[in-house]
């Protein structure tokens, strides 16, 4: 079921306007990371403390149909707000893949699975490996698959 609640469009206009083209497009087009090639998706999320629906793009990392979701914030040494918020609630989550977005439930990876989802997630956007050399903290990976149907 689709998120419901007022969208708050992101505060950086490239983003805002990515996802507007992604969207509008079915994601034919604003589907890579500027003009690298390297494919996105399109995140959708219920805002932890406002309520309100945020919306951006993130690398696409996908195997056997679940997607990593790395919260890399470019090495800044905090999490990304959006990893906040589906921690609060990680049913409250839409990914767009292409034409439609699904809803899904995100779970945070540890271990030998963070392991193989990092190994990943650096094989289809290398610079999330420097990002890690950035920061003192240990970047987040939350996994998100499809969400039971009902």
């Amino acid at each position: 079921m689709p998120l419901d609640g007022e969208y708050e469009p992101s505060p950086a206009e490239w983003v805002r306007d990515q996802v507007a083209e992604y969207e509008r497009s079915g994601g034919t087009r604003a589907n890579t990371l500027l003009d690298t090639g390297l494919p996105i998706i399109i995140v959708t999320a219920r805002g932890a403390k406002t309520g309100k629906i945020r919306k951006w793009a993130l690398m696409r990392v996908e195997h056997d149909g679940e997607y990593a979701l790395v919260a890399s914030k470019g090495g800044a040494p905090d999490n990304p707000q959006w990893y906040e918020n589906l921690r609060a609630d990680p049913t409250a989550i839409m990914i767009q893949d292409g034409p439609e977005p699904f809803d899904a439930v995100v779970r945070e990876v540890t271990g030998e699975e963070k392991a193989q989802w990092w190994e990943r997630a650096v094989r289809a956007f290398p610079t999330y490996a420097e990002y890690q050399q950035n920061t003192t903290r240990e970047i987040p990976v939350l996994v998100a698959r499809r969400a039971d149907p009902g």
